[in-house]
């Protein structure tokens, strides 16, 4: 889907004082804000769009939806990645309302939330308070997914007011109307820097996709799904494929992510558009945080994927990993899963900082890894220069929040769940389309076992795994490096602690 106009007036990130972002109900909270001159303009706009930047980030909310999950973990190596246990806590469900990631995304959740909020008070163009009505979901979805509540702050109350408190299922209501809003006054046109009718689309077929975790009575299920809210996932994957979107053909999934995904993907919706001259939030943490130091271009050597996640691909499966033209040639690397000996520019076999052969294995462990264990995973990956090289100006891939793909496997599996099938297909067609051009066997049946197996296949490291486990009553699940199964509590963050000092609105999640 050619979509190209940039946001060119993006600034940077707008820098926030510790103060300013400390506690969400603070007087000092309103120095975040966007320019309350007048009406709301679109350099206002660009203030709540660069508080998406975060989301490209290695740590807070994309750690919080991966980490804790079967595809993603941060082993500690000697004395690298010990960060007083952060990664660890995540992965093994032991964070309390102290932890400091937890602490660090409600911040920036609910300032994008707040920003918007303002945006939208003051607009009198249509199109811009579509725009932040958008955001302000999206940011929002966000908070009620990981936390269970969301805070709310007039931006028209006096600065002595203490923000009111939605629970779930009231937080959810609201961010459709806020969608539905955008749904109505955002245009046809496909731009992934700028909020547009199927991104508001694609969202809300996975607000509804959720309701029911988000209305059940019982934190962590279980939970009913309502014919009504499938029929709705439906209707609007159905608009966002009626919008032109369409699924990566064969040998090409990884065009999505690459250096060039803006003139090459054709199921990109919505994210972070960025060029060679301007990079307002970088995908390289992607990449970064998994290549070895001595890799081409070097890294960080943290994060891995779970080998039994990596075997639930097939190997013919072009998303498990793939020599990619431009990039393998070059520098060695791979698109997908790395595991085994690793070589760089020239084909030559890379070794560990002490000279032993660097093999990625199977085996690592969360608390004494060495430096080579664990299966790395590049879905985004750098574009090396002609020489081999790779320098900054190869970081300009568009991060991608909202892709094609997975509203067709939110369709499949909204009828799977009882909704009414549209357009002649079942589940099992709609997941086939997708596995089929990617080189992987089609099914010959399909139950929710499978169905969230293949969203974890089509979606890995995209931020949405906890998401899915939770809607199917795995998150709790044992893994490896974390062999009992956790208490549902655990399904929800606790509330920051000193949010819930300050604001008496706020009621500490259950089991913290």
């Amino acid at each position: 889907m050619k979509r190209r106009a940039s946001i060119a007036a993006i600034s940077g990130i707008i820098l926030l004082t510790a103060a300013s972002c400390a506690k969400l109900n603070e007087k000092t909270y309103g120095s975040v804000s966007v320019d309350q001159g007048g009406a709301a303009s679109s350099a206002d706009l660009n203030g709540v769009y660069s508080q998406l930047y975060g989301q490209t980030d290695q740590a807070n909310t994309y750690a919080l939806q991966e980490h804790s999950t079967d595809e993603m973990m941060g082993p500690t190596r000697g004395t690298d990645w010990g960060d007083f246990g952060t990664w660890r806590k995540l992965h093994t469900h032991t964070w309390t309302p102290s932890h400091n990631q937890v602490s660090d995304t409600w911040d920036q959740l609910n300032i994008g939330v707040f920003r918007a909020s303002q945006v939208i008070s003051r607009a009198t163009d249509n199109k811009i308070k579509a725009e932040a009505s958008f955001l302000r979901a999206y940011f929002m979805f966000q908070v009620v997914d990981l936390y269970g509540q969301a805070p709310f702050r007039d931006p028209t109350a006096p600065n002595s007011a203490t923000p009111i408190v939605y629970n779930r299922k009231d937080a959810t209501d609201f961010i459709i109307k806020d969608l539905e809003f955008a749904d109505a006054n955002l245009t046809t046109s496909a731009n992934i820097g700028v909020a547009n009718k199927a991104a508001a689309d694609a969202l809300l077929a996975k607000v509804y996709l959720n309701r029911a975790v988000y209305t059940a009575t019982t934190v962590g299920g279980p939970f009913t799904f309502a014919k009504a809210d499938m029929d709705k996932v439906i209707e609007y994957a159905d608009k966002v494929t009626a919008a032109g979107y369409t699924l990566e053909p064969a040998g090409k999934y990884f065009q999505d992510f690459a250096w060039d995904n803006t003139e090459q993907s054709h199921g990109n919706i919505f994210g972070i558009y960025n060029t060679p001259t301007n990079v307002p939030a970088s995908s390289k943490n992607r990449w970064k945080m998994g290549l070895h130091y001595n890799q081409t271009p070097d890294g960080w050597n943290g994060f891995t994927t779970l080998a039994d996640f990596y075997k639930s691909f097939e190997a013919t499966d072009e998303r498990r990993g793939v020599d990619y033209p431009g990039l393998t040639d070059k520098v060695g690397l791979r698109a997908g899963f790395a595991i085994g000996q690793q070589y760089g520019p020239g084909h030559v076999a890379l070794k560990q900082r002490g000279g032993q052969p660097l093999v990625f294995t199977e085996v690592v462990n969360l608390n004494y890894s060495t430096e080579a264990q664990g299966i790395r995973v590049f879905k985004y990956f750098p574009h090396p220069n002609a020489d081999g090289t790779v320098t900054d100006s190869g970081e300009d891939n568009d991060y991608v929040i909202l892709r094609y793909a997975d509203v067709l496997l939110e369709k499949a599996e909204a009828i799977l769940r009882g909704g009414t099938a549209t357009g002649g297909q079942t589940a099992l067609q709609i997941v086939n389309q997708i596995r089929t051009p990617r080189g992987a066997s089609a099914l010959a049946s399909l139950d929710l076992t499978a169905m969230l197996a293949e969203r974890g296949r089509e979606m890995y490291w995209e931020g949405w795994r906890r998401n899915d486990l939770i809607r199917f009553e795995k998150f709790n699940d044992p893994v490896d490096q974390r062999p009992a199964k956790t208490d549902k509590s655990k399904t929800v963050y606790p509330i920051p602690q000193r949010a819930v000092d300050t604001n008496p609105n706020l009621k500490q999640n259950s089991g913290y």
